[in-house]
């Protein structure tokens, strides 16, 4: 099988050609509001660079959010549109599980307005669903739980050092695989709490 995994939905620019469970190509770089210019030309190197053709593709693994509006969006739609063209396999994966990986972890990701995306992940599944919390909510389930924490942001002991490609490889068997292409949205964490 071979796999083309995309994140563009928060800070990082991620692309990984996975055959079966090697690696033939990669990129995972910090790339602050230049996925959509960056993300094709990347691709187009990396497929040349492991002699891949879009025939060549299986499946398409791409994270679905929480994450930045058009972040989100960049790699779905690249992907969306390789899935409709061809007959290529989509599925997805949360934002949250891919920085968590199979490490017994909190994610927290800057939501803006002092909120943030929260996830509680313990081999490659979330012990809960991805929430939307305020800082102060986030800082105290963190102060009960006693587990490490992937972050980005300094109120979290900022702590984001994450093999993405790893973990793409470690979640494929947690993948959730897209029946209708034409359906897929972002996923967006809905504020329950009224704020």
């Amino acid at each position: 099988m071979k796999y083309l995994c995309m994140d563009t939905s928060y800070q990082h620019l991620v692309i990984a050609l996975i055959e079966d469970q090697e690696v033939k190509a990669s990129i995972a770089t910090l790339c602050l509001k230049q996925q959509s210019e960056l993300l094709m030309p990347t691709l187009i190197e990396l497929m040349q660079q492991a002699k891949w053709e879009c025939d060549d593709l299986d499946e398409i693994v791409i994270t679905d959010g929480p994450g930045s509006y058009t972040g989100v969006r960049i790699a779905m739609t690249v992907a969306k549109v390789l899935c409709t063209q061809k007959p290529i396999r989509l599925s997805c994966l949360s934002t949250l599980q891919l920085y968590a990986g199979m490490e017994d972890v909190y994610v927290v990701l800057d939501a803006r307005g002092k909120k943030v995306y929260f996830g509680n992940y313990k081999n490659g599944i979330g012990e809960e669903k991805d929430r939307l919390y305020t800082i102060e909510e986030a800082q105290e389930v963190i102060k009960q739980g006693k587990k490490r924490v992937i972050s980005s942001m300094d109120e979290f002991a900022k702590d984001c050092c994450v093999d993405f490609v790893q973990h793409f490889q470690e979640l494929l068997p947690y993948r959730r695989t897209i029946e209708n292409v034409h359906a897929l949205v972002p996923c967006y964490i809905k504020e329950e709490n009224g704020y």
